[in-house]
């Protein structure tokens, strides 16, 4: 069995400005300052942040599911603004998931404002099929609220 969510969500900040964290480890840096005790901490495995980077998300107690999730970044896309990674190890792979793919696209809305599209996309033996209602997207509308309004207050100080 195939499928797919996606979440949007508007960041009143330029699209340029969301990709530069987007797209390297400083999505991660404030991930871990703002939000750690919702999320849980990333901690980076291997690499600079570049495709075949290794995070380990070690999820916060009390969040349902398996403790953690490892992911390798498999493309990042500078013109379209997109980023893509694999969840390799714990996360879906634990519940039974055989592929769950996670794509953070930034997208123009004008020049002062964004949408962070988030999508998981998965593959599941159809006997586990009741197992694919626990994919969500909620803890990526988290994280690009939180990014989100962080960027911007640091937009507005800086005018």
């Amino acid at each position: 069995m195939h499928g797919h969510l996606s979440q949007d969500t508007l960041i009143k900040v330029p699209a340029a400005v969301v990709w530069d964290v987007y797209r390297t480890l400083e999505l991660a840096r404030l991930v871990n300052e703002l939000i750690q005790d919702v999320f849980g901490k990333i901690e980076v495995v291997q690499g600079d942040g570049g495709v075949g980077t290794i995070l380990k998300i070690t999820f916060a107690p009390g969040i349902p599911g398996p403790s953690y999730l490892s992911e390798i970044f498999t493309k990042i896309d500078d013109e379209m603004r997109v980023k893509e990674s694999e969840n390799i190890e714990g996360g879906y792979k634990d519940l039974g998931f055989e592929r769950c793919g996670f794509r953070l696209h930034i997208i123009e809305k004008d020049v002062e404002s964004c949408i962070v599209r988030s999508t998981i996309e998965y593959e599941i033996d159809d006997k586990f099929k009741d197992i694919a209602s626990q994919v969500n997207t909620r803890p990526q509308e988290i994280m690009n609220g939180c990014i989100g309004k962080y960027l911007e207050e640091k937009m507005r100080s800086a005018n």
